[in-house]
C-alpha cells in the first residue's frame, strides 16, 4: 500500500468518525440508529462520488473538467442531454439525478424544512435504482437502499441541524482519488465502518468477511494487467447468523 492509499484510507476514518461525532452529539451514539444513519449516509457520498467519476468517462465535454464543482455545473445544464448520459453508464453505477447530487442539497440546506428535503433524496434515489440496488428478500420483496435519516432524531426541532450537520461534512470531502486506486482498500474501510457495533456479544466480525480473507479473495479476483472472469470464490465467512457481505470489489 502507498502513501497516496494509506491517506485516502485516515481521510476515509476520519469522515467515519465525524459522522459518528455528530451522531453521538444528538444522543444516539453506539446505538442501532446510529449505524443505520451511518450506513446510509456513507453509502449516499460513496454513490454520489462514484456516479460523478463515472459520468467523466463516458462524455468528452465533462471528462476535460477538472473540478468536480464544474462538472456538477455542467451536468445542471445538461437538460434534454442528461437521460442519454445515464444510460451510458455501466450498470453498476447507480444513476442520480441533478437534484440527488450532494450539492445540490447543500445549497438547500438553510430550508425550514431541510431534514425532509435530505429524506425525500435519499428515498427517490433508491426508488430511481431499484431495479438494480435493492435487497431481496426470501420471498422476493424489494427493500430500498435508503429509508431516510432523520426518523432516528426524536425531537423535531433538532432534525434540520441535524442533517445539516451531516451534509457540511459530505460536501468536505471525496472519494474521487480512492477510485483511481487498484488497491481493495474498502476492505479495510468498511471493517472500520461496523467495528462499533453488536461489540456487546463480542462478535461484530459476524456482520462482515474480516479483512484478512477479503485480502486474499481480491487477489484471486483481481490480477494487475491481467482480465480475470468466470471466477467463483468460496467465502467460508459469508452468511454467518444473519448477515453475510464480502467486502471485495472486483470491479476496477
Amino acid at each position: 500500500m502507498n502513501d497516496e492509499e494509506k491517506e485516502i484510507i485516515s481521510r476515509t476514518k476520519g469522515l467515519i468518525d465525524e459522522l459518528k461525532s455528530i451522531s453521538e452529539n444528538n444522543g444516539i451514539g453506539n446505538s442501532p440508529s446510529e449505524y443505520k444513519i451511518i450506513t446510509e449516509v456513507f453509502l449516499y457520498k460513496f454513490l454520489n462520488d462514484k456516479f460523478l467519476y463515472e459520468v467523466r468517462k463516458v462524455d468528452d465535454k465533462l471528462a476535460k473538467l477538472e473540478k468536480t464543482r464544474d462538472v456538477e455545473k455542467a451536468l445542471e445544464d445538461m437538460k434534454d442531454n442528461y437521460d442519454f448520459l445515464l444510460l451510458k453508464l455501466n450498470p453498476d453505477t447507480a444513476k442520480l439525478k441533478v437534484e440527488h447530487l450532494i450539492s445540490y442539497l447543500f445549497a438547500y440546506k438553510n430550508d425550514n424544512d431541510f431534514y425532509k428535503l435530505f429524506d425525500e433524496t435519499l428515498i427517490d434515489i433508491a426508488n430511481f435504482n431499484i431495479d438494480i440496488f435493492s435487497v431481496r428478500t426470501g420471498g422476493k420483496e424489494k427493500i430500498r437502499l435508503f429509508s431516510g435519516i432523520s426518523q432516528h432524531i426524536t425531537e423535531t426541532s433538532k432534525k434540520n441541524n441535524f442533517a445539516r450537520a451531516i451534509i457540511d461534512k459530505l460536501v468536505e470531502f471525496s472519494f474521487e482519488n480512492l477510485f483511481k486506486q487498484k488497491y481493495d482498500a474498502f476492505a479495510i474501510i468498511f471493517e472500520y465502518l461496523v467495528k462499533d457495533y453488536n461489540k456487546d456479544f463480542g462478535k461484530y466480525a459476524e456482520y462482515y468477511t474480516p479483512n484478512s480473507i477479503a485480502r486474499i479473495i481480491a487477489r484471486i479476483l483481481v490480477k494487475d494487467d491481467e482480465k480475470v472472469e468466470n471466477v467463483t470464490v468460496y467465502d467460508p465467512s459469508a452468511g454467518s447468523r444473519n448477515i453475510g457481505i464480502s467486502s471485495c470489489t472486483p470491479n476496477r
